[in-house]
């Protein structure tokens, strides 16, 4: 039997076969617990639910020392980093782990951690949120551990919670990129435990133009992750120049005419709902302060009224309209 390397249509081919077959053994878990435990419980589990459904498909096949439904589609069996040897028990748990339980809990923390600095930024809207994802014990060192935090340090950690998962998307686009390039570990977590496969069976052919094409398409993505990148640095230098420019005007005068003090209400600013101060307008038209729009513009690029999307440099900072 003719034992040869795997190229990228089969790895493809065998991951969305095992997210087929995961997809239905989820759906399955997630109506049978529903059915028993109801909607209530199942909206608060359900992302348990589904890694433990994750976990037994794992378990009764890579663990087990058997072929996923995936790999046996395309024939093709895992050998570790010497390409001659089936990994070992414990390489194969830690695959599992790295594969299933490692997102999970990355997920669920900063989900967890975003909600909590949000709760205290909003104050009113804590019990929804905290009803809905509760946990005794780690929930409440969390939010402990929040609420010894200043404003500062808060404002600094969700943005680092932002950044982070701007971080693991961008893994995740560039791992993608190198596998379509060198053809080997489609999933990081089998990178990380050097597990490859070898096709005991050559039923598709390894060709050249195949894998060139593969490979043009990895260039393609690295360099769309890489404007994408860029755009994103470029944005966060505009914003950030924004928030310079505020700090420069911030202690303009902000005088009114007699004539100006009867039409407060119609000079009100939507986002703070207090008289305009600086006003600065959006490409759409509408007025806002510039320390309340400069500050939306962090997390939207959008206008808060009509929501057309813009880029923040389009600000428009009217220095003598009140």
């Amino acid at each position: 039997m003719p034992i040869l390397p795997v190229n990228q249509p089969q790895l493809i081919r065998s991951n969305q076969k095992d997210e087929y077959y995961l997809n239905s053994l989820r759906s399955c878990a997630n109506e049978a617990f529903q059915i028993f435990a109801g909607a209530k419980q199942w909206l608060e589990w359900r992302k348990e639910i589904e890694l433990l459904a994750d976990l037994t498909y794992f378990s009764l096949t890579t663990f087990a020392g058997y072929q996923t439904l995936g790999e046996e589609y395309v024939n093709v069996v895992q050998v570790d980093s010497s390409g001659q040897r089936v990994p070992s028990p414990a390489r194969r748990a830690a695959l599992i782990i790295l594969h299933t339980c490692v997102p999970y809990l990355l997920d669920r923390g900063l989900n967890r951690l975003e909600q909590d600095l949000q709760v205290e930024n909003e104050g009113s809207r804590a019990p929804e949120h905290r009803r809905v994802l509760a946990r005794p014990g780690v929930s409440q060192w969390l939010q402990g551990a929040v609420n010894a935090l200043t404003e500062q340090q808060k404002k600094v950690l969700l943005q680092t919670v932002y950044i982070l998962r701007q971080a693991v998307s961008f893994l995740h686009r560039l791992h993608l990129g190198i596998f379509y390039l060198n053809g080997a570990f489609y999933h990081i977590a089998k990178r990380f435990t050097s597990i490859t496969y070898l096709c005991v069976r050559g039923l598709f052919g390894d060709s050249v133009g195949l894998r060139w094409s593969y490979e043009l398409l990895g260039k393609v993505s690295l360099l769309q992750l890489a404007l994408t990148v860029a755009m994103q640095v470029n944005s966060y230098r505009q914003r950030r120049r924004a928030r310079q420019e505020w700090k420069l005007h911030r202690n303009l005068p902000c005088s009114r005419s007699s004539s100006q003090d009867l039409s407060v209400r119609r000079s009100r600013c939507i986002l703070c709902l207090e008289e305009r101060r600086h006003s600065t307008a959006t490409p759409c038209g509408h007025l806002f302060c510039w320390e309340c729009i400069t500050e939306w513009c962090n997390t939207k690029a959008e206008c808060p009224l009509c929501r057309e999307m813009f880029q923040p440099h389009r600000l428009i900072y009217l220095r003598h309209y009140i």
